[in-house]
């Protein structure tokens, strides 16, 4: 839970105009959405523009002492966006520090979070006379009219054509009080059950230690990650890789580049600690996808990738499909040369934006997948990015309505259930392990185990190897 919220409550202000005079201009799942992002709240509609007027003087007359609060603006191209602050109005003329502080914007359904750039806490916010602004960046009622200023800067991130459709003429703007229920609600009851205990990972530890693939002829399940640039395929393995090794790991290049870090095909064995025996699994990772053809992976190499033609290191070329050597391609693969798991890594912060050509990669992926019977799983990253409750407290993962939102979109946009869909939290800027982290991290990779097995079985309908 947010901590500014979470540590204190808030009284109404009596001076206010009584708020069941006003309409929200939200809709209950939008409500419900944003609220979602914030934990298990109450919104109370302080400040409507079109009622209480543009000005700032009527901004902070309605808005002032009231706790943290959230600003909902809409303009006439049907945006709807804004920012949370968790540091209360007060005209004090002082720089905010606020670590709390996003914007956000609707994208379809959901709300899209945009959080503050690394190192910029101290500057969130300019707390003048002024109407409402976030990181002094962009301006809400700006010189008291219904517009948006946007300065420009780096304090938050985002696109503007995305975020409101660079329409900056608003058509309304509320500001809603947010204050902490006091019961818990049905929705904050947990919607998957995670033991978060020291317990627990070891026993899921010493589990896929232990682990033996289903067929005899396999030695280590194959587990192929795919996914778009910058998702955390490589962070993922390094995640995986930290956890056994019982401390932070970079052997796989990650980072945040826009085209993909990744080069070459992997197969990325886990060693048991530094001494220890290889784990019974290996990840392959892969180059990004990038919308545009002619780059990122080809879905021809995916193809030779899933039936074990590849090798280790092989470098990708975008224009041209990897073309097996013919003494190999003369023969089939083996059953311990395929791929027996598909992972797909989605960030969770950027569902709502893939665009349709990325989409349409993704579903000939499955469709190929889907025709060699190869079992599938969604890595959905970034969780603690895409929810401010998530990133006060990893345990309240399957706390958030707004997770399970996007664990449902990213269900219904690549055709996976629900029940494939794996939230998980990878080590980025992290010096040491964290408990919550591994659970989720050690969860998946037992999850891989299991559905590669099903595949195995599947297999060993069809072929004499004995199980």
């Amino acid at each position: 839970m947010n901590s500014k919220i979470k540590g204190k409550m808030y009284k109404r202000q009596v001076r206010n105009v009584p708020t069941d005079a006003l309409t929200s201009d939200l809709s209950e799942e939008q409500r419900k959405q944003l609220c979602g992002l914030l934990g298990n709240v109450d919104l109370t509609l302080l400040y409507k523009a079109s009622v209480h007027g543009y000005t700032a003087s009527a901004f902070h007359q309605r808005c002032d002492r009231q706790g943290p609060t959230l600003l909902v603006a809409y303009n006439r191209s049907g945006y709807i966006f804004g920012g949370y602050t968790s540091v209360e109005y007060a005209q004090s003329g002082q720089q905010i520090t606020d670590p709390d502080i996003f914007l956000f914007s609707f994208q379809g359904n959901v709300p899209v979070c945009i959080k503050i750039t690394s190192g910029y806490t101290g500057n969130a916010r300019l707390d003048d006379t002024g109407g409402p602004n976030f990181g002094q960046q962009l301006y809400f009622c700006y010189s008291n009219q219904p517009l948006l200023l946007n300065q420009g800067g780096s304090i938050f991130s985002f696109n503007a054509a995305i975020m409101y459709g660079n329409d900056t003429q608003l058509t309304e703007c509320e500001v809603y009080k947010v204050e902490q229920c006091s019961q818990i609600s049905a929705e904050e009851k947990p919607w998957r059950n995670v033991l978060w205990t020291a317990e627990r990972k070891d026993e899921l530890m010493e589990s896929i230690r232990n682990y033996k693939p289903l067929m005899k002829s396999v030695s280590r399940v194959r587990i192929l990650m795919i996914g778009p640039v910058g998702a955390g395929k490589s962070s993922f393995f390094n995640s995986i890789n930290s956890v056994f090794m019982g401390r932070i790991t970079s052997k796989a290049m990650s980072g945040s580049a826009g085209t993909s870090l990744t080069t070459q095909f992997r197969t990325y064995p886990v060693k048991d600690g530094r001494e220890g025996k290889p784990l019974p699994f290996v990840l392959c990772d892969t180059m990004g996808l990038e919308e545009q053809s002619g780059a990122g992976l080809d879905i021809d190499d995916i193809s030779s990738i899933l039936q074990g033609h590849v090798p280790d290191r092989y470098k990708f070329n975008p224009t041209t499909a990897f073309q097996p050597d013919e003494k190999k391609s003369s023969r089939p693969a083996s059953l311990q040369e395929k791929i027996h798991c598909v992972v797909y890594v989605i960030d969770a912060t950027k569902i709502s934006i893939m665009s349709s050509k990325l989409e349409e990669k993704l579903a000939a992926i499955r469709k190929k997948v889907n025709s060699l019977g190869i079992a599938q799983i969604v890595l959905l990253t970034k969780v603690d990015e895409a929810c401010p409750l998530v990133e006060e407290d990893l345990q309240s993962l399957y706390v958030s309505s707004y997770i399970k939102t996007k664990v449902q979109e990213v269900s219904s946009r690549l055709g996976v259930p629900v029940s494939c869909v794996l939230p998980v939290k990878n080590y980025s800027q992290e010096l040491e392990l964290e408990l919550n982290c591994d659970v989720l991290l050690l969860n998946a990779i037992q999850q891989m185990l299991n559905f590669a097995d099903d595949y195995l079985d599947d297999v060993g309908h069809t072929e004499s190897d004995p199980i």
